[in-house]
């Protein structure tokens, strides 16, 4: 295409004048948009995108993903490939770095995250203060947030070293902060860190230890917990994603962009969905009642959770990791029940036109509830898991935000559609 070519002729009706727009990688610029004016008093012409649906606010190299296709890329490698030869620390190095590490550099990043596991004493206090039946994923947010007291060099986000350092400290310290709120929340001690394990043994003792002297992971729920870790890792610009680009570009601290972050995902719309799934296989109940749901989601009686997605019009890649992922767990943990029903449904669904012609193929929420219930994991700390996973996703956008000099504190415009100018009156004469 010529350079001519590149561009959109825009022509305003209300004053018969046309405009040309660049198009640059197949979009045009919102503020190019100002310029077309009915006159010069006028503010110029604004977009308007509920929810950003078709709005692109930042530039990014870390995630690609193609939903029309069913493509899960971290720069560049694809979600299967890393699933199959990786680790969630490597893929972790991957996201933020931007490339894969060497041996010698691999052997630094896990030695530096495994020793920087333990929390303070005085957040642990913090944490005791909650009541009993705390959301473990409420205390999540407020001991995110309340990393910053601890680290207030944490706001020199100038300084490559200090980037590094809370880069490392959040990735580190989130098992631990999710395991204590864990353990608080069914009234058990915490359970401390053991550095001879790994990253997801290490996050499994702190979970599940109770007298024994050393914890010993089982391997295949081990590989299993970083698997979920990694196809959870980062998903482009979602909600919780979007939370954290937006506190950042006030030029906050990284806990509290990650704190902020963390309570997006907090939303039952965004990080609750596989506890959905979960309770809609227990209301079917049994295999023999699928084509009983079947019928009713087509007929709007019944919805299916774990079907569709915003961003993928074909199978989620992550899903059929996790699908094949469900049963080596159960060969350890014994089968759940809910698996039989969720096959048979996924089976009909994919073969019913009304569901191929919709597009709504299962995504990653369908399996990995049934998953992380099989290895003990309550419903509250499936969102907890979530954001565990996704924190270095999280930290990649925001040292890219952070970078990127054409970013600015995050300032949407709005279409007023309030009252016009009114005089005050003295509340006796209303």
């Amino acid at each position: 295409m010529s350079e001519s070519q590149d561009t959109l002729t825009i022509t305003d009706n209300r004053t018969g004048r046309s405009y040309e727009v660049p198009i640059t990688d197949g979009s045009i610029r919102a503020m190019d948009l100002r310029g077309i004016k009915v006159d010069e008093d006028d503010f110029g012409l604004l977009s308007y995108d509920p929810a950003f649906k078709n709005t692109a606010n930042v530039r990014s190299a870390v995630t690609l993903v193609d939903g029309d296709r069913g493509i899960l890329r971290y720069r560049g490698y694809p979600i299967e490939q890393l699933v199959e030869h990786s680790s969630f620390l490597e893929v972790a190095y991957l996201l933020i770095n931007g490339e894969l590490p060497t041996a010698g550099e691999l052997d630094q990043w896990i030695y530096d995250i495994t020793h920087h596991t333990f929390i303070h004493e005085n957040l642990k206090q913090f944490m005791d203060g909650f009541h009993h039946d705390a959301h473990p994923m409420g205390m999540l947010v407020s001991t995110v947030g309340a990393l910053s007291t601890f680290y207030p060099e944490a706001k020199d986000l100038d300084e490559s070293e200090a980037r590094y350092m809370q880069i490392i400290r959040l990735i580190a310290k989130f098992p631990t902060l999710a395991a204590f709120a864990y353990r608080h929340s069914i009234g058990m001690r915490y359970a401390y860190p053991d550095n001879d394990l790994s990253f997801t043994g290490n996050f499994l003792n702190m979970m599940w230890k109770t007298t024994e002297l050393k914890y010993e992971p089982d391997p295949v729920l081990e590989r299993a917990m970083d698997v979920l870790l990694m196809v959870h890792a980062d998903h482009e610009q979602n909600c919780s994603t979007t939370t954290m680009r937006a506190i950042s570009s006030s030029q906050a601290d990284p806990y509290s962009a990650a704190a902020g972050a963390t309570a997006a995902l907090y939303g039952p719309r965004h990080g609750g969905a596989n506890e959905a799934v979960l309770n809609m296989l227990n209301r079917i109940g049994s295999v023999d009642k699928v084509p009983e749901a079947i019928q009713g989601a087509k007929d709007g009686q019944f919805r299916l959770m774990g079907f569709g997605h915003r961003v993928y019009k074909n199978y989620d890649p992550r899903a059929k990791v996790v699908q094949n992922l469900a049963h080596e767990v159960f060969e350890v943990t014994g089968k759940n029940p809910l698996l039989d029903i969720a096959v048979e449904l996924e089976r009909i669904a994919l073969e019913d036109e009304y569901f191929v012609e919709r597009k709504l193929y299962p995504n990653v929420d369908f399996y990995s509830g049934i998953i992380y219930q099989a290895m003990g994991f309550p419903t509250e700390m499936f969102p907890v898991l979530f954001a565990m996973g996704r924190i270095p996703g999280w930290l990649a956008h925001w040292q890219e935000n952070v970078l990127d000099k054409e970013q600015a504190i995050v300032r949407p415009r709005q279409l007023y559609t309030g009252a016009g100018e009114r005089t005050y009156v003295p509340v006796e004469q209303r």
